[in-house]
């Protein structure tokens, strides 16, 4: 904790550094005739640095509120070659730079090299971005790991998701929402490659283009794509070593030219990691002590291919296929005593095993077109289909033993299956023009889903175990989603307004063996408005408000009973209702550094995970809806750099309150205020060496809407050296350098008191190699897109890139 308030004096020590006041141009084509739109970046003299990035509103463009320094201006647009300014020194005195003329593309399109380090974390008045790529600390993990280091994010015991104080995550893998439940979701994420990741989104007030599902937000994991001309390549390996040892191994290449760009990519993960997981429930007079050891062997291979095609300087269509491979097993073992409360001794144990061996494939399909052209008038159409197959075989035996474990009692073992299918149908078109003198956006969705679910289960007290009819079922689940939508921005001198409108149509029906079928349908409106004023160059303020929803998944509405052991299960509901959150924030940025965040939500009908009784002392995990959640949210966060040296710190406190009745002994009344510090140090060392060091803190807060959880923090470090001239990158870390991360909670609801304790096994040493071949000079621009900020805007929303 020293360390944590050590590093936050340095946040104050430096914040007096002398700041630049205001970068100003234009842009025109050659004729003198103003670009809309262009990809404007600042970048420093010195060390090609990427400083700023910003895009020119009827050819203007600037800059404010940095420090004095040397810069160059460098300009993309699409059918333009790359321009660039002179350089020139910004003080404290407002530059005007002299217009930058571009030059229409020949048919040949010269090679550029532009070399620039974007900042490990970005933040933005809607979103913070954290930069994954390059990151020391990132090598090695997964994607559940990255998501616990982002700010704000918080990673439960269960791998439940929160983003600052929220339940409710909506997580988008390359702009497309995940149709996975929150388990299958994190087994995907613990299956896919910190490698793999270019830059993680955290998305705090989407706007109406974007799904109106995510209460708390949207998360949006963008994978890595190349930039690169001609045919390039990456070899990565890595492994990471604890108590058990994985290692990981993947290879990217691409064809790129003015037409045409084909890419594939294939990354294979395999290895273990553990868990200890205690559980001591009491309920009437009996003690439960529940003692676990779980080892997750994963085994998992993806793969992307795809192919961008340039039809003319405004159009482009693209096909993409991405999909994976997973077989991975979950072994937990457990044991458990079961104690009279009144001779305070045992009065038999059970010893129970889980084995869940799971084969989990999907395949995405992709197509897309895009339209843009010189007057600002584009078009995005996507066409997606998605085919997931979920199998699970669980063996599950129970076998109870006398007090002192000498003599066994009885046994009963259990086996189940539980495959899934899931198929998703979707068509999505974007539209966008100027209005007057604002931007005018258009866009609709439908999509269909559909999950077949079958669970069968067998019981027995030997090998031979019988099928039971009673407790084995058929759930089918199909949803149809309808969205229109319309926004509007316009820029002024001083202020700026963004408003926008969604509406969604629901229809879902369920088909369950033992109960036929119920449907339900609904229709829902979403505004969204953010109003943003410029007071001076060092101030500026972001008012806004959504309204989201968060709708139940398949798994939570299916009534299934998922057996972890013969006193522990989970199971869904299909009268699980949706979840609705009203949130309004206020933004302040000072010198295009400090962001300060206040804002309210009230969420109706909360889903939360309660621990129920059933049988007498037998205990389920269940979502139900809550009666509701207030939260306000405090969120400050600085990036620094001082030559060599950059600092990021984002600080998120909240207080929140959950309320819920569902009669005697089954009532829920907990507030708390939290709050969570992450620190991001980096250091070039020169030489090609880079170190960093990273770490998080988080105060006692609530879990799921019904647990009060205990302190949790981490710091990780690590070192990265490049060799050959750049081409080949060695990276070594350790995570979790003092291994305390652990997660403990308790609660007390229907009559039973919970206390829960897990540790993963998150220390671990991880080294990592990568080595590029062939030509790794960027391409300027797409012919089909407006430069960088366009492409990131169409691969959030299509998926795209390699």
């Amino acid at each position: 904790m020293k360390q944590l308030i050590f590093t936050s004096a340095l946040v104050l020590l430096f914040c007096a550094a002398t700041m630049a006041q205001h970068i100003s141009g234009s842009v025109t084509d050659k004729a003198g005739k103003a670009l809309d739109g262009a990809t404007v970046s600042l970048i420093k003299a010195k060390d090609k640095a990427f400083v700023k990035l910003e895009v020119s509103k009827l050819g203007n463009y600037e800059f404010v509120a940095f420090e004095a320094d040397s810069f160059l201006v460098q300009v993309s647009y699409t059918g333009f070659e790359l321009a660039s300014s002179p350089v020139f020194f910004a003080g404290k005195e407002p530059v005007v730079l002299a217009p930058i003329r571009m030059v229409e593309m020949p048919a040949a399109l010269q090679t550029v090299v532009v070399t620039a380090r974007k900042p490990m974390v970005e933040v933005k008045a809607d979103k913070t971005i954290v930069n994954v790529e390059g990151t020391v600390n990132a090598i090695g993990s997964t994607g559940l790991d990255l998501l616990r280091k982002s700010p704000g994010v918080v990673v439960d015991n269960d791998d439940q998701l929160s983003l600052n104080g929220k339940t409710g995550v909506q997580v988008y893998i390359d702009g497309k929402p995940s149709p996975l439940s929150a388990q299958d979701l994190a087994n995907y994420l613990k299956s896919l490659n910190s490698a793999q990741v270019e830059a993680i989104e955290l998305i705090h007030n989407p706007t109406a283009q974007y799904e109106a599902a995510g209460t708390a937000g949207i998360i949006n994991i963008r994978l890595k794509k190349n930039k690169s001309k001609g045919f390039t390549g990456t070899i990565t390996a890595g492994m990471s070593s604890g108590h058990y040892t994985r290692h990981e191994q993947g290879l990217s290449i691409s064809y790129r030219n003015n037409r045409i760009n084909l890419f594939g990519m294939y990354n294979g993960t395999a290895g273990s990691t553990g868990m200890d997981f205690n559980l001591y429930r009491v309920i009437r007079d009996t003690a439960f002590d529940q003692k676990s050891k779980l080892e997750f062997k994963n085994r998992n291979q993806s793969f992307k291919a795809g192919v961008d095609y340039t039809l003319n300087t405004k159009s482009a269509i693209g096909v993409l296929l991405n999909g994976s491979i997973a077989t991975p097993t979950l072994e937990n073992f457990t044991r458990t005593p079961i104690v009279g409360l009144a001779s305070s001794k045992a009065v038999r144990i059970l010893n129970a095993a889980n084995i869940n061996e799971m084969d989990n494939r999907n395949l995405n399909t992709n197509l897309w077109y895009s339209y843009k052209d010189t007057v600002g008038r584009s078009l995005l159409i996507n066409a997606d289909h998605g085919y997931y197959k979920l199998q699970q075989e669980q063996w599950q035996p129970n076998q109870y033993w006398d007090a002192e474990e000498k003599e066994p009692i009885h046994t009963i073992n259990y086996r189940m299956e539980s495959p899934t299918t899931i198929s998703i149908y979707s068509l999505k078109a974007d539209y966008e023009q100027a209005l007057g003198k604002g931007r005018l956006g258009l866009g609709g969705k439908i999509g269909h889903v559909n999950t077949e679910n079958i669970f069968n289960q067998y019981r027995g007290s030997g090998d031979q175990l019988n099928w039971d009819s009673a407790a084995s079922s058929r759930f089918n689940y199909t949803e149809t989603i309808k969205a229109l939508y319309a926004r509007y921005s316009r820029e002024m001198k001083r202020y700026g307004i963004q408003a926008g409108l969604r509406m969604e149509h629901t229809s879902w029906e369920t088909e369950l063996s033992a109960k036929g079928r119920e449907s339900r349908n609904y229709l829902d409106f979403f505004p969204t408005l953010s109003l943003n004023y410029t007071a001076s160059s060092n101030h500026k303020l972001v008012l806004a408000y959504n309204r989201r929803i968060d709708r139940p998944v398949y798994k939570d509405l299916n009534p299934f009973e998922y057996r972890i052991n013969e006193y522990t299960f989970h199971r869904g509901s299909t009268n699980l209702r949706p979840q609705y959150s009203n949130t309004i924030s206020l933004t302040h940025t000072f010198k295009q550094r400090f962001n300060t965040s206040l804002s309210y939500s009230h969420i109706s009908d909360v889903i939360g995970q309660v621990v129920d009784t059933a049988s007498g002392t037998k205990g389920f995990l269940s979502k139900r809806n809550l009666s509701m959640q207030n939260l306000v949210n405090l969120n400050i966060s600085f990036p620094f750099q001082y030559k060599a040296y950059s600092l990021y710190v984002n600080l998120n406190s909240y207080y929140t309150q959950f309320r819920a009745s569902y009669g005697e002994d089954r009532s829920i009344n907990l507030n708390r205020w939290a709050s969570n510090i992450m620190l991001q140090n980096t250091i070039r060392l020169g030489k090609g060496w880079n170190a960093e060091l990273s770490g998080f803190y988080t105060t006692p807060s609530i879990w799921q809407g019904s647990m009060k959880a205990e302190a949790i923090w981490s710091m990780d470090a690590g070192f990265q050296k490049q060799v050959m001239k750049g081409k080949m990158s060695i990276r070594a870390s350790v995570s979790d350098l003092f291994n305390t991360l652990k997660f403990k909670a308790q609660s007390d609801f229907a009559g039973q008191q919970i206390w829960v304790m897990g540790k993963q096994e998150t220390r671990q040493f991880k080294l990592s190699l990568s080595y590029r071949f062939g030509n790794n000079k960027l391409k300027t621009v797409r012919q089909n897109q407006g430069g960088a900020e366009d492409e990131n805007k169409r691969v959030q929303s299509s998926g795209l890139g390699n």
